[in-house]
């Protein structure tokens, strides 16, 4: 394990030590050959401290650079032996940067961005790889945190999270069913033996007021019992007029170790969410280019009801990771976790202009979703070695079941008058119809194997999975049950990865995915998995004495049966679109030094182009019908780049004071996926203060400090458009004893 100059030594150079000092122990008795000259030779030395770095695949990692993770292999596997692309985003990172949701976290971090839909503070505006999907993608520890069709798990408090690691690419061999385009796991903050006392006040843009807490240490004599209390608080408007965010959260977690090869830990949380619509739906007319008498809409426009505009939800876990050690060849492990979500939701949202008047008609919805189920994963993990092979094989069998209501109803408000450029608010919603009721239980079963195989510099990585899952609907306004929908697929995964000397790692790999989907499209026949494949290849470099790690990466990624809301002429129906392929390049720089500086810088290159689309039907009577195929999928820029550095000076009368920035940089992109009009490229800059004096520290962070207005992206020209957030500004002081 390369570690380098910055925070750390290598493996090598610890050993190195370690001999040198049992050498120097030994010279006096070697010398005279007997008791009484060594005794005369004997030299006192001063004491010599040793520390050897052992990162954990869920610990605490010291700067920017991780080295170990365990998303990609379920394995505690270096970054560097992984041949598939993979970004840790560390808490010292994240702390640096002020992030404070899944959108803010991603911001420098190379082909994947949360900002699909703005100023979406729901965290479901996810794009990776080119594919915008925010089901199958949300993990949490090691276990998905499963959606309803009505609506997902709004992304857990950043300030809970030890670090999120991005797997790019399908992962469906270790995971079942997943996105595409990858997932992100949350690694949540676990008990420490050391004692860690830490509070947070804030304040910021918005009238935003928030307080975290993170309590950790042992609860017994012999640390065999350990805890640890996080805990964070919110409340403050957002950038969108009449709309409000409050959270509360707070997550306990409990390890038991009897021994040295058990341990059992608890993790649990809790998170409650009142807000409303931060995202609105706007038309190009007014944001993309300038709307009535040249006049541009503000980036704060509300399109809802003030009185009648609800995003609430309420959450929470509890599961267990129990691990045990026979001996030295096997291990097993089972993680096991139980959800509970309820949801409900209520607004008045653009439906479409109606002239350059600016006239926009508006529409009210209602509904919300219950949800619970369960998940377990049960692992067995042999190390083991035949003849000049190494293996570590992994053998894996999980399930999951949840059980979920949603319920909907609408009002297509045809009497309203309402002008985006001279908005009166007031009108009355009235009595909706409901057009969802459904009670749906879905399962999956799992079995999986992996073997990682090491034979002198090589490293093999390979794995199959077989799933089946079974899908139940029953639809209460017509008091029947949908089809059944029972699916079942094969997935695999091969890498191939050499391991140099000099810290070069070039690879290759392929991978599979596979996501059932519940219910009907529009046309009410039952919709088909999403399947997916890829071919990657890359080069990652961990360069020996330094505290970095670079990594490249090119991929063809192919998506097939894409569930997709919206088209061309039929803006409100469900379709699956044949396949999207996405092809791109990827760049990846991170390191952090012992000078104080820490950096990161990211690159992505992407072709994205629907390869077989399923072509829609505009004119009944001449049967004229328009096809997508060979166009890019709305919201997907060619190219994005981003640069952050961070110094602090480490001694003298400054020491203590840091500062930092970063620029972005988005591409343009399609505002439709009949590539009728494009949304403008950004470029967006962001800064940071920071002093720490003794267990003290202060920081200030902007976001887009030049306050740009720009949109983020757009999926429909007259009422499919998303603000980005404009300038953010926010200040903290932590104190840690």
């Amino acid at each position: 394990m390369v570690v380098g100059s910055g925070r750390g030594r290598t493996q090598s150079e610890v050993t190195a030590r370690r001999n040198l000092l049992v050498a120097a122990m030994s010279l006096p008795v070697l010398l005279g050959g007997g008791h009484a000259v060594a005794q005369e030779a004997t030299t006192t030395l001063d004491p010599i401290n040793i520390q050897e770095r052992v990162e954990s695949a869920f610990g605490t990692v010291d700067g920017y650079v991780a080295t170990q993770g365990s998303t990609a292999t379920k394995t505690e596997t270096p970054l560097i032996e992984t041949p598939q692309s993979i970004s840790v985003i560390t808490k010292d990172q994240m702390e640096a940067q002020a992030v404070d949701s899944l959108n803010s976290a991603l911001r420098y971090t190379p082909g994947a961005t949360g900002n699909l839909y703005g100023t979406d503070n729901r965290g479901h505006g996810l794009q990776m790889r080119g594919i915008s999907n925010s089901s199958g993608v949300f993990y949490k520890d090691g276990l998905q945190l499963k959606e309803s069709n009505f609506t997902l798990f709004t992304a857990l408090d950043s300030y809970g999270a030890e670090r999120y690691e991005i797997l790019r690419g399908p992962a469906s061999v270790l995971y079942g069913q997943a996105s595409p385009g990858g997932i992100i796991n949350y690694v949540s903050k676990r008990p420490t033996e050391e004692n860690l006392r830490e509070v947070e006040f804030g304040a910021g843009s918005f009238d935003r007021y928030e307080g975290k807490f993170d309590f950790s240490g042992a609860v017994n004599a012999d640390k065999s019992l350990l805890f640890r209390l996080t805990g964070a608080a919110h409340t403050g408007d957002t950038q969108t007029d009449f709309v409000e965010d409050e959270r509360i959260f707070i997550a306990p977690a409990l390890t038991w170790q009897p021994d040295a090869d058990t341990s059992l830990t608890i993790l649990a949380n809790y998170q409650r969410d009142r807000s409303g619509w931060a995202m609105q739906y706007l038309p190009a007319y007014g944001t993309i280019r300038p709307g009535r008498d040249g006049k541009y809409l503000p980036n704060s426009m509300f399109v809802g009801e003030p009185g009648f505009d609800t995003y609430d939800n309420d959450q929470a876990s509890i599961g267990y990771e129990l691990d045990h050690r026979f001996n030295e060849t096997w291990q097993v492990r089972q993680h096991a976790r139980y959800v509970y979500l309820k949801h409900y939701e209520e607004g008045v949202f653009g439906g479409g202009l109606l002239n350059d008047e600016g006239d926009y008609s508006r529409y009210a919805d209602a509904g919300g979703s219950r949800l619970s189920g369960v998940t377990i994963d049960n692992q067995a993990q042999a190390d083991f070695d035949t003849g000049p092979l190494a293996h570590t094989l992994l053998l894996g069998f999980d399930y999951k079941r949840y059980t979920y209501r949603d319920y909907a109803a609408s009002n297509d408000m045809t009497d309203d008058d309402f002008n985006i450029f001279d908005p009166a608010y007031g009108y009355p919603v009235g009595e909706m119809t409901p057009y969802t009721d459904t009670d749906t239980t879905q399962s999956q079963v799992g079995l999986y194997a992996q073997d990682q195989i090491k034979l002198g510099n090589w490293r093999l990585t390979l794995g199959g999975r077989q799933d089946w899952a079974d899908a139940k609907v029953h639809d209460n306004l017509a008091g029947a049950f949908n089809p059944r929908q029972k699916d079942d697929a094969f997935t695999s995964r091969a890498g191939l990865l050499y391991l140099a000397d000099n810290g070069l790692a070039p690879y290759v790999s392929y991978s599979e995915s596979f996501q059932p989907v519940s219910g009907p499209d529009s046309n009410g026949n039952p919709l088909v998995p999403e399947t997916g494949k890829q071919y990657e290849v890359g080069l990652k470099y961990q360069p020996v004495g330094w505290n970095a790690f670079v990594t490249v990466s090119a991929f063809d990624l192919a998506r097939q049966n894409v569930v997709r809301y919206g088209g061309v002429g039929a803006p409100n129906d469900i379709f699956q679109t044949g396949e999207i392929r996405s092809r791109g390049i990827e760049l990846e720089a991170v390191a952090s030094l012992d000078s104080g500086f820490d950096f990161r810088a990211a690159y992505t290159y992407l072709d994205t182009e629907i390869t077989r689309a399923t072509s829609i039907t505009v004119d009944d009577d001449s049967g004229e019908t328009i096809s997508d195929e060979g166009n890019t999928p709305f919201g997907v820029p060619e190219h994005a780049a981003s640069l952050w550095a961070n110094y602090t000076v480490g001694s003298g009368k400054l020491e203590g004071f840091g500062l930092g920035a970063g620029i972005r940089y988005v591409g343009s992109t399609f505002g439709d996926d009949a590539n009728t009009f494009k949304v403008p490229a950004v470029t967006l800059v962001d800064a940071a203060l920071h002093y720490e004096w003794r267990n003290a520290e202060l920081n200030l962070n902007v976001s887009n400090l030049f306050d740009k207005r720009y949109v983020a992206s757009c999926y429909a020209e007259s009422f499919g458009c998303f603000y980005g957030e404009g300038r953010r500004i926010n200040g903290s002081v932590k104190y840690t004893w």
